[in-house]
């Protein structure tokens, strides 16, 4: 007798969720737009321990590098819920990320695999301004909410996919907790988590991830993708422990040379630990290399800033501590030459030089330091001074770039000695959002070889002890409480020669 074919095994609920991903999914983006995705075996591997756990998934987490497919796999897993073969009938489900963007992007990407399979015609419905997605056969709804814009008051998501909660800083957010508590109408809800690691032991995102460690809880399922700690930050066998899909989606051309550049700027490097090698490491850290540093040290060319646009910095600080004001011009091969001036009250300089341990009295004798008469910077003193200096060169100020403290009180006594009578005063937020683009482009600039600083030696200073921090974002600013001594000529310098580094940039989107 002809032996019997052996039973196929059982479709469970991981093979239904794996095959609808790859079959009816397209990629949304990129060059293989169109194209049915194809999973990764980590992908596989999470999708099997999450949906065919016998004991029931009551939280999930993937934590991976970035640039490993997170959001897409989000998009997909959604679609699984809410025209696929796990949608539930009348249920609720929901995307949560730390911003209106990322929030976006997870809604954006989703409609872009719907709307890219003809085959899913008439299967949904979707609403762009309040990001609802609608699976009409069993009537899913699915809404993409955001921390910074709608919360989960008034849903019970039977699922809900959190994105990035590596960025939330401390033990709980209200709008996690608003997502979590709404769930207690259900018997077996499921909170997934897919994101970077979050820099500190007492971020949320590392309690949950070592609660599952220490816990063995059979009801949460956690794959963590990390480099070894204190790892070398080159090790390329290092890379693929943190980025699983290294070589299949995550081009290793891209990620080498990110390192390459992180290894060359301290400032860089805790980022690119947390972000691209998914290590625990604070995102504070010194700002700039000494060896790129000095690089740029090479002299400052007084005729650059008498042939080209000038543009000043202005750090005023408190009124008994440096006030720097830093010239930037351009010269025809793209360097920007940096001529600082700094001014200091005469009264009480050995006293100051003690407290921020930097020789202060040296570097008036040298000339360096500019020291105003009086126990106060006296800002009229301080305009005369800078009016004299760039007459005596031939120099024409085009902008001044500042930060608005005290900014009125220089303004009024710029006016009555008539320094940059001619110049538009430009304001420069200090917050992230405003200085992380000027930090960036400083950053290339200084790489790229392009800066002339002439080794001024309060730039020195503050350039061998400037603080970078970064927002969960990844923005990034200077920050004077954290640096160990002064960094205001660094400030105005980053602010002025960014306004000429930019200015072509500027004209033509004006233009």
């Amino acid at each position: 007798m002809p032996r019997k074919k052996a039973a196929p095994p059982p479709r469970t609920d991981a093979t239904r969720v794996i095959e609808f991903i790859e079959t009816f999914c397209r990629t949304p983006e990129g060059v293989h737009v169109g194209k049915p995705i194809k999973l990764a075996d980590f992908q596989k591997q999470f999708i099997r321990e999450v949906y065919d756990n016998p004991n029931g998934t009551r939280r999930a987490i993937l934590s991976i590098a970035r640039k490993n497919g997170k959001t897409a796999l989000i998009a997909g897993l959604m679609l699984a819920h809410i025209i696929g073969p796990v949608a539930k009938q009348n249920s609720q489900i929901v995307s949560g990320a730390m911003s209106r963007d990322q929030a976006a992007l997870v809604f954006s990407l989703a409609v872009k695999m719907l709307q890219l399979n003809p085959a899913l015609d008439g299967l949904y419905k979707y609403v762009e301004s309040g990001k609802r997605i609608v699976g009409l056969s069993k009537n899913v709804e699915f809404r993409a909410l955001s921390a910074d814009g709608t919360t989960a008051h008034g849903l019970s998501p039977v699922l809900a996919i959190l994105d990035e909660v590596g960025q939330v800083r401390g033990p709980m957010t209200p709008f996690i907790e608003a997502i979590i508590t709404s769930q207690g109408a259900h018997e077996n809800p499921m909170i997934m988590t897919i994101s970077t690691q979050a820099p500190s032991d007492a971020d949320l995102l590392s309690l949950w991830i070592d609660d599952a460690k220490r816990s063995g809880d059979p009801h949460t399922v956690c794959h963590l993708y990390a480099a070894d700690a204190e790892s070398d930050f080159m090790d390329q066998t290092q890379w693929a422990k943190a980025n699983p899909a290294l070589g299949i989606f995550r081009s290793l051309k891209d990620l080498e040379e990110q390192l390459k550049q992180a290894s060359r700027i301290p400032s860089m490097e805790a980022g690119a630990r947390n972000l691209l090698l998914n290590q625990r490491i604070s995102l504070e850290s010194l700002w700039l290399a000494p060896a790129v540093w000095k690089s740029c040290g090479g002299a400052t060319d007084i005729e650059v800033f008498r042939t080209n646009s000038v543009s000043v910095g202005l750090d005023l600080s408190t009124r008994n501590d440096l006030t720097a004001a830093v010239l930037s011009a351009r010269d025809q091969e793209g360097c920007i030459h940096l001529l600082p001036f700094v001014f200091t009250p005469s009264q009480g300089l050995e006293e100051r030089a003690a407290r921020d341990r930097a020789p202060y009295t040296q570097w008036v004798k040298s000339g360096h330091l500019i020291p105003i008469n009086g126990a106060t910077v006296d800002y009229e003193a301080v305009c005369e001074h800078l009016k004299g200096l760039v007459d005596d060169l031939g120099i024409e100020i085009s902008t001044v770039e500042f930060d608005r403290w005290r900014i009125r009180e220089f303004q009024a006594a710029a006016e009555r000695v008539g320094f940059a009578p001619y110049a538009e005063w430009h304001e420069v937020g200090q917050g992230y959002k405003d200085f992380s683009p000027r930090v960036e482009k400083f950053e290339e600039l200084l790489l790229q070889g392009k800066i002339r600083h002439g080794l001024h030696p309060l730039l020195n200073m503050a350039a061998a002890n400037a603080i970078l921090v970064r927002d969960p974002s990844g923005n990034r600013k200077l920050d004077k409480a954290k640096s160990t001594l002064r960094i205001d000529p660094l400030v105005a310098a980053v602010m002025s020669a960014f306004a000429v580094a930019t200015s072509d940039e500027v004209s033509a989107f004006i233009v």
